[in-house]
């Protein structure tokens, strides 16, 4: 199999889907890479430039088919906080160590580090460790309206 287009998350019918994909984040920028589906079967994505591959992606297939991207869970810390101006400041700070983050309205999600995790908590934060998918933030230099399915401007992958 082989697909040279992803189509982005909500834009294409999930009832076209044949198959699944199941990537890390780490593995979810490409332009090319050979996947194995859950029914064991090869893919070759085949792109013109990479893209960042999210959670509910399709990866179009010549023949018309469609395989959808699942991000594989990851251990991760959630953080929280009681007040509003705390979880603003966790933010700012985690931000200021150009951390990948992943922003969930009262919830941010980063890859567990205890020192972080402990930085959270005298920030007035409160950690819990999940198991998830992990769907970063792209940055400010990533391209386009919504930061989806673009080349950052440099070599950093957060």
């Amino acid at each position: 199999m082989r697909s040279e287009t992803v189509l982005p998350a909500g834009t294409w019918d999930l009832a076209r889907a044949i198959d699944r994909v199941l990537i890390d984040h780490d593995s979810r920028h490409r332009r090319r890479i050979v996947l194995r589906t859950e029914a064991a079967r090869e893919l070759l994505l085949d792109l013109a430039q990479a893209v960042r591959l999210r959670h509910g992606d399709g990866l179009l297939l010549d023949d018309g088919g469609v395989v959808r991207v699942e991000a594989r869970p990851e251990p991760l810390a959630e953080i929280h906080a009681h007040a509003d101006d705390d979880l603003v400041r966790i933010a700012w700070h985690l931000g200021n160590r150009h951390l990948p983050v992943q922003l969930l309205g009262v919830h941010i999600r980063i890859r567990r580090d205890h020192v972080i995790e402990a930085m959270v908590e005298q920030l007035g934060g409160h950690v819990d460790h999940i198991e998830a998918p992990f769907d970063p933030e792209a940055g400010a230099y990533a391209a386009g309206p919504h930061h989806h399915h673009h080349h950052h401007h440099d070599d950093d992958d957060h």
